[in-house]
């Protein structure tokens, strides 16, 4: 890095952070969920014992492989694992002890500290889709992806009123080389949005690259002392862990940054078709992987992940929203909490090749199941089209009105006095209505969540209006969005620092496609 570069990154910091917070483009942003409802546990403690068990046998007798990364196994060997090639046998007991060390629960730390947010406890943060190669709106349908593509999302995300949180690979820009892709779509998210976001882990190399810019972004010393970034760690599963993605987790392990640890399953495909028997699987998966962070750095921020999906065995395609997905959620959900970790599933799942019926019925019952079991941090929770293939501009913004419902079922039932709304009935007594007692007029402006996007007026209205469908809507909404955005505030010389680090990776290597 040039003097140049590095004599701006010191002038960040913290100090930028703080004059984003003052001047940033002022609009409402709701604060990440804490739930005030119980989690729903589908597992007795008998069922959870025997999973853990069958986990920990997996471990020890099956193994897990490491596969090219020989200073894995030399740090499993050091920690008293026995060690045959790449296949790793963890004694009994070993992983959950290693995991002991892993916080319960840390803040992400955004550049607008107003928009931190804590992964733990009671507490719920909705962060956008993740991954698709393919993009779709009314106008252009199903296309490859751009940087365009990439900073409109960014963009909605950030202008969307119940996302707390700005995501990693909203899309993947197939217009850039697959080798500096990774710089511009951070850029996007440190200038285009202050919300917390995700890490680069296609190669370790850029999760370097990750850390470095977050340094310029927040300075050197806060991201020392901080969790700045979240990554996403996939499992090749069955109980198979690669080179690139553990090289990824080491990289942010030992500058304290966050990992999701997440097993990546297809039911019956890439394990049991049994649910006791995909839940032992992602157990034993989590808890090496787990392990293995706090092997690299002891205390470094970790979270349990389990995406997992079912089946069509006629076709081999994966299906969402189905009761078999939601039973495992449920069930790893119980077993991260007496883990003692965050929990990382659910999203806005569906199959559908378009924001239509089937797409919403699967939507509904991922997002809800995911609250009910307890996840602390949901990726995809809005933006998910056609099992993840696609990120849907206009399923983006009828995802993220929905979250709204997530926020407020989680707050559970309010029993004060104004809850119990006890001046309200004598006000009002037999016979009566409610509309302009003193209780409603009080309450009517938050009593209940309302809609910015489905239509709820009269016939002879919405006719006259056009008879617009919800996809209609949505498209109208998105342009919306995107025409009121303006840029939260950054700094010039975090700005030109950031830049100056991006053009010259950039101008260090030739481009790759591939």
């Amino acid at each position: 890095m040039s003097d140049q570069v590095s004599g701006r990154r010191a002038r960040g910091g913290g100090g930028s952070a703080r004059r984003a917070e003052r001047t940033a483009v002022s609009f409402e942003v709701a604060k990440y969920i804490e739930r005030k409802i119980p989690n729903f546990e589908i597992l007795n403690d008998e069922a959870l014992e025997i999973i853990e068990r069958n986990a920990e046998t997996v471990l020890e007798e099956i193994g897990v492989n490491f596969v090219e990364n020989p200073g894995a196994l030399e740090l499993w060997k050091a920690a008293g694992a026995d060690v045959k090639g790449e296949r790793v046998h963890i004694p009994r007991g070993l992983a959950r002890k290693l995991c002991s060390t892993a916080p319960k629960s840390f803040t992400q730390h955004a550049r607008n500290p107003s928009r931190s947010v804590h992964i733990g406890g009671k507490g719920l943060v909705l962060a956008p889709v993740y991954g698709p190669p393919f993009v779709r709106d009314m106008e252009g349908g199903r296309r490859y992806a751009t940087i365009e593509d990439f900073r409109n999302f960014v963009k909605l995300g950030y202008m969307s009123k119940w996302l707390h949180h700005s995501g990693g690979t909203v899309c993947e820009p197939t217009d850039v080389p697959v080798n500096k892709r990774h710089l511009d779509m951070l850029l996007a998210h440190m200038e285009l949005s202050d919300k917390p976001f995700m890490g680069s882990v296609t190669e370790p190399s850029r999760a370097a690259d990750s850390v470095e810019m977050a340094k310029i972004l927040f300075g050197s010393d806060f991201v020392d002392q901080n969790t700045v970034m979240t990554s996403l760690i996939n499992i090749n599963s069955p109980m198979t862990f690669d080179g690139i993605m553990m090289g990824a987790l080491e990289v942010y392990a030992k500058a304290n940054q966050a990992a999701i640890i997440s097993p990546f399953i297809v039911g019956g495909a890439m394990a049991p078709v049994t649910v006791a028997g995909t839940l032992t699987q992602v157990m034993a998966e989590c808890l090496a992987g787990v392990a293995y962070s706090q092997l690299v750095r002891p205390g470094a921020p970790v979270i349990m992940g389990a995406f997992v999906t079912s089946i069509d065995m006629n076709s081999g395609a994966p299906t969402f929203g189905t009761p078999e997905a939601a039973h495992i959620t449920y069930g790893a959900g119980q077993l991260a909490r007496r883990l003692g970790l965050p929990y990382r599933s659910g999203g806005a799942f569906c199959g559908s090749k378009l924001p239509d019926a089937q797409a919403a019925y699967e939507t509904a019952n991922s997002l809800n199941m995911a609250l009910l079991a307890g996840v602390n941090f949901m990726l995809h929770a809005c933006g998910w089209l056609e099992g993840g293939l696609v990120s849907s501009y206009e399923k983006f913004v009828m995802d993220a009105d929905q979250l709204g419902c997530l926020h407020h079922l989680a707050k559970g039932v309010e029993m004060d006095e104004n809850g119990q709304g006890m001046d309200a009935i004598r006000e009002v007594g037999p016979g009566g209505h409610y509309l302009g007692c003193e209780h409603t007029q009080a309450n009517f402006k938050t009593a209940f969540w309302r809609t910015d996007l489905l239509d709820y007026k009269p016939y002879e209205t919405w006719e006259e209006e056009g008879a617009r469908d919800t996809q209609t809507l949505a498209n109208e909404r998105v342009k919306k969005l995107l025409g009121d955005y303006q840029a939260p505030d950054l700094d010039e010389g975090v700005r030109e620092a950031l830049h100056a680090y991006v053009a010259q990776k950039k101008e260090s290597m030739p481009d790759a496609f591939i």
